[in-house]
């Protein structure tokens, strides 16, 4: 079963845009965890550090103002975070791994996924990043499994499917999403998924709202990349607060979906949410 954004095409007046990992679904701790922090450890040689890779790796991409953010720029803030801590400068007969041309590769206005690594294969260190990627998609595919929904998305899913259009949009791979929503039976109700290979979040939600009224688009998401996203297009934003998604999902199936739907959500609702979510997340490790 495939639904690319390319075939996408507006069935109702309304449009909801979705995050998956950790937002929909509470795979994120699994995930960075036991999938990408090991492959890390193994691929870039931190074995030296892997205590304080395991702690910076964390801090980016589960409890900081950063999470969410594609894996690319993860892995080089965190190659910048080891770098700069003070126990890892003081360890002798250990020397952090190469990440100059990984950095310039990031900056460079390419996107930044597997196929622009690709392209860069004569490089030994973006070779290096391209064989870490297809690690951690591996370790995901071996791992991730039998991890259900948060409570009350499934109805959330089911009760907006019959007045809105709703797509998956998503840093994860696009193989990685159809399967995770596929195995708990909720693609149904999406009409494209949008995954790491489509873009980023911002232009992938450019490229499905333009038929639909700005206060009838929505972006749920647990990041504030989401937000971003969302504000970059115009469009609302309703947050998954980290460590309370099952409570930010009730609130949104018994209150905030009827508010969307009634052209209420938007203003002091939507503020009041916002405040709540810019206080979730912190700005600096607690080792800095």
């Amino acid at each position: 079963m495939t639904k690319t954004v390319d075939g996408f095409r507006p069935a109702h007046d309304f449009l909801m845009c979705i995050d998956s990992d950790g937002c929909a679904f509470d795979v994120m701790e699994l995930k960075h965890k036991e999938c990408f922090c090991p492959a890390t450890v193994d691929a870039w040689d931190l074995q030296a550090v892997s205590r304080y890779a395991r702690e910076a790796w964390d801090f980016v991409n589960l409890y900081s103002v950063y999470r969410g953010i594609n894996r690319f720029t993860a892995l080089e803030l965190v190659l910048e975070l080891l770098e700069q801590r003070r126990e890892v400068k003081a360890l002798t007969g250990f020397t952090m791994p190469e990440h100059k041309r990984l950095k310039e590769w990031i900056e460079s206005g390419e996107p930044l996924n597997h196929q622009s690594l690709e392209r860069h294969q004569d490089i030994p260190e973006l070779k290096k990043t391209l064989e870490w990627s297809l690690e951690c998609n591996h370790r995901i595919k071996e791992m991730v499994r039998g991890v259900p929904p948060f409570p009350f998305v499934r109805e959330s899913l089911e009760a907006l499917a019959l007045q809105a259009d709703i797509v998956i949009v998503s840093a994860t791979s696009t193989e990685a999403l159809m399967r995770e929503w596929e195995e708990h039976g909720l693609l149904p109700y999406v009409s494209a998924v949008c995954g790491q290979e489509a873009g980023s979040k911002a232009d992938c939600i450019g490229r499905v709202k333009a038929d639909y009224a700005s206060d009838r688009c929505l972006m749920i998401g647990d990041a504030p990349g989401d937000k971003a996203a969302a504000s970059d297009n115009g469009i609302l934003f309703y947050p998954v607060l980290p460590l309370r998604e099952a409570e930010s999902w009730k609130q949104f199936y018994q209150q905030y979906l009827t508010a969307f739907i009634s052209g209420t959500y938007g203003g002091e609702a939507e503020d009041m949410v916002l405040a709540q979510f810019d206080q979730a997340l912190c700005k600096k490790p607690s080792w800095a």
